[in-house]
């Protein structure tokens, strides 16, 4: 299945934030890669700060060209503000919400748990990373894997609350999502419109 494996920190400097997660390097080289990234002053065109966008949020959730085509199409013909839409789907996407559910410390590793088939959809494993969780659907760890090191570290100590679209179980080691998230809750720092502008050129 296709996914970014080049490197990670490069494009965390790029957007000058730790899109990844925690990134250590990001701390000590606060400025863009390359020779001349600390010098840099060249002023960005209004084209290029809306692929910027794009690209944050691609990176971000881990989605390829395609399926944020496609992601987008279908945030498209729904109802609402296309923007904020394209951001619940993304949201929705199983790979992240076992991430929002503190079950992995990153999307990345959430992403690998699913396609293991460590999770569980409303007690049925679902190893499709992309899978779009529904309102009411119940995310969990396979009870086989509760027992895994990797699980156990990334849930101690998590704070579920901050989350307030979930519903954690901490006895069954499963969460609901209760609805897709509002704008206001969603913490990354995407400018959703200005990928709606790209789109509409």
């Amino acid at each position: 299945m296709a996914r970014y494996t080049g490197p990670k920190t490069k494009i965390a400097r790029k957007f000058g934030e730790a899109i990844f997660g925690p990134d250590k390097v990001l701390s000590k080289k606060n400025y863009p890669p390359g020779q001349h990234g600390i010098n840099k002053r060249r002023k960005t065109s209004e084209y290029g700060l809306q692929l910027r966008e794009k690209q944050k949020a691609k990176y971000t959730y881990g989605v390829l060209e395609k399926q944020f085509r496609n992601l987008f199409e279908k945030a498209s013909r729904k109802k609402g503000i296309t923007g904020e839409v394209l951001l619940q789907l993304l949201e929705a996407r199983l790979d992240n919400v076992v991430y929002r559910m503190g079950i992995a410390r990153t999307r990345a590793a959430a992403r690998q748990l699913v396609l293991h088939r460590h999770i569980v959809v409303d007690g049925k494993v679902v190893n499709i990373a992309s899978y779009s969780v529904k309102p009411g659907e119940v995310v969990g760890v396979r009870e086989k894997s509760k027992s895994l090191e990797v699980i156990a570290d990334s849930l101690a100590g998590f704070n579920h609350s901050k989350y307030p679209w979930i519903e954690w179980d901490e006895a069954t080691k499963s969460g609901k999502l209760l609805h897709l998230p509002e704008r206001a809750d969603i913490p990354e720092n995407i400018k959703e419109q200005s990928i709606v502008e790209l789109y509409s050129k």
